[in-house]
């Protein structure tokens, strides 16, 4: 009986305390923002917090930003990158870059539609293949436009937990390279290779009962009346279904890459040495300040000690 009334006073003091302590800085707390802004001047009142509604980030705002009035983080750049190449390379102030982009992407785009002409006219495998290598190193060069956009966009901190998402993103298992989380390359990727695996049998085993479903149902074909069309068609759906199965898998290891190396960038930067150490101890609060204090009694609490 004597243990549950400590333990319901030393509760009822925690509360107390925690109640006076935010008694006693609530009058003079603020929220401080950038010199001279609105969020500054803004005078004490009770509230403790004041939410501001973020300016939204408009596409005037982004034309701004390229003209290097304004800034964007690395999510808008790469976005802008995608619907105009060189964009970035803008952004980031390199502007020898712009020229090679735009010129090596249309080059190869007009090379590979003189040869597609030509393959039209003419029918022949070698202009197929020019048009096609050539049509590939377009795609090749837009998307390396677009990771030398991610790669060089300033920060001044070592690792930048976006930039790790955008890597991986564009190639799994880069981020985890960016992070220097070498052993966990294998693993991704032997989870694409399982997946597409699975995704390749079970496409092949849907195609083959949907064949015989279809032919079970032309009496010119050798397997009419050979196969039950019941049978072939559960068999055709259970297949489809573990193929879709499979597909959802593979977008699972790819979301679970990007997810990866973003929570691990995030942890670069965060201490874990065994320097660290975490004390809990009852204490005595006394009253910050007579100025501050609506209570000038003093309370009994928890105090949290951290070494480092």
């Amino acid at each position: 009986m004597k243990f549950r009334l400590f333990i319901a006073t030393l509760l009822l003091s925690l509360f107390s305390s925690k109640v006076e302590i935010f008694a006693q800085i609530n009058p003079q707390m603020r929220t401080v923002g950038p010199p001279g802004s609105e969020i500054q001047q803004r005078e004490p009142d009770d509230t403790l917090y004041s939410l501001e509604e973020r300016e939204p980030y408009t596409l005037k705002r982004y034309f701004k930003s390229l003209a290097g009035k304004d800034s964007m983080n690395i999510a808008r750049a790469w976005a802008g990158s995608l619907i105009l190449p060189g964009s970035a390379q803008l952004y980031n102030r390199e502007y020898w870059k712009i020229p090679i982009v735009i010129g090596s992407i249309g080059g190869t785009l007009l090379g590979g539609s003189l040869f597609d002409k030509k393959f039209k006219e003419s029918g022949r495998q070698e202009d197929k293949n020019y048009r096609n290598l050539l049509y590939g190193g377009a795609a090749l060069l837009y998307w390396g436009s677009i990771m030398d956009g991610v790669a060089s966009y300033k920060y001044p901190e070592k690792v930048l937990p976006a930039r790790a998402s955008l890597y991986s993103a564009m190639l799994p298992g880069l981020g985890q390279i960016y992070n220097g989380d070498f052993w966990k390359i294998p693993i991704f990727y032997g989870g694409f290779l399982v997946t597409g695996y699975f995704i390749s049998t079970n496409h092949s085993q849907y195609l083959r009962y949907k064949e015989r479903y279809y032919s079970t149902s032309d009496p010119l074909s050798p397997d009419y009346n050979r196969f039950n069309p019941q049978t072939m068609k559960y068999y055709m759906d259970t297949y489809r279904r573990y193929r879709d199965y499979s597909v959802l898998s593979g977008l699972l290891v790819y979301a679970l890459n990007i997810i990866d190396a973003n929570v691990f960038a995030h942890f670069q930067d965060f201490d874990i040495s065994d320097d660290i150490t975490a004390r809990v101890e009852p204490a005595i609060i006394e009253p910050i300040g007579h100025s501050m204090a609506h209570n000038l009694n003093p309370s009994i609490g928890l105090r949290l000690s951290l070494s480092f």
